[in-house]
Formats: structure tokens, C-alpha cells, sequence
């Protein structure tokens, strides 16, 4: 039986995407001026889509498992297709400075949530007192 029906579990995977996601937009800042450095970014729709896409049924273990399943519904992608330095480097610091704030937001919004859930589990733990 689940405390929170899969919120909190909900909400870990939407706090380890935006901790990789503010990994790798810090990295896209410390690169700015490197050399042919190409930007990337998390994606989690693109995933889903995937998943929503393709159904496969293994009827034996030995199959191949074409489901694509992993630990985190998101991966990290790299943009080769654009250039914005005349160094090969497409790292838009205007982009990723909007990127991390919006990311910080997103983080913060779920820690509150986590931090609501827990604090209604202390309360009934308590009797419902202060």
C-alpha cells in the first residue's frame, strides 16, 4: 500500500529531472567560450512520445526488450544542427540563463509540494493537532 498513491514517487522523478536538467544547463554556462562546444539539453516529452508510440509484448525473457525502459523517463540530447559563435560553439547564454531560472522554479514549485505532503503526514501522525 502506497502512503501517497505514487505522489511522492511522482515527484522524485520530476526532481531528478530538474536536478540533470540544471546539471546541464550549468555545463552549457561553464562552456560558453569553448571551442566548438555544442549545447544540450534534457528532454522528457520527446521520451514519452516514444513510449507512447511503440508497445511491445516479450512472451519470453531471452526477447528483446523493445519497451526502452529506463530508470529516468528523460535523457540528455546534444544541438549540432546550429552554430552561434564564429569558435563552432552554439551555447545562447540569454536561452540558458531564461532556462535555469524557469528550472529553478520548476524545482522549487516540487520541493514545496514534497515538503506539503510530508508536513500532512506529520499532521495526521500527530492527531491532527499542531
Amino acid at each position: 500500500m502506497s502512503l501517497f498513491g505514487g505522489t511522492i514517487s511522482s515527484l522524485q522523478t520530476g526532481l531528478d529531472y530538474a536536478t540533470v536538467k540544471n546539471q546541464t544547463i550549468s555545463n552549457n554556462i561553464a562552456n560558453v567560450d569553448t571551442t566548438n562546444y555544442k549545447a544540450k539539453d534534457v528532454t522528457f516529452k520527446h521520451t514519452l512520445n516514444n513510449q507512447l508510440q511503440f508497445q511491445a509484448k516479450r512472451t519470453n525473457e531471452k526477447h528483446i526488450n523493445f519497451s526502452g525502459h529506463t530508470n529516468q523517463p528523460f535523457q540528455v540530447t546534444m544541438n549540432k544542427n546550429t552554430q552561434f559563435n564564429h569558435n563552432g560553439n552554439n551555447v545562447d547564454i540569454d536561452k540558458e540563463m531564461t532556462e535555469l531560472a524557469n528550472n529553478q522554479i520548476y524545482y522549487q514549485a516540487l520541493v514545496d509540494r514534497m515538503n506539503g505532503k510530508f508536513n500532512s503526514l506529520q499532521r495526521v501522525i500527530r492527531g491532527g493537532g499542531a
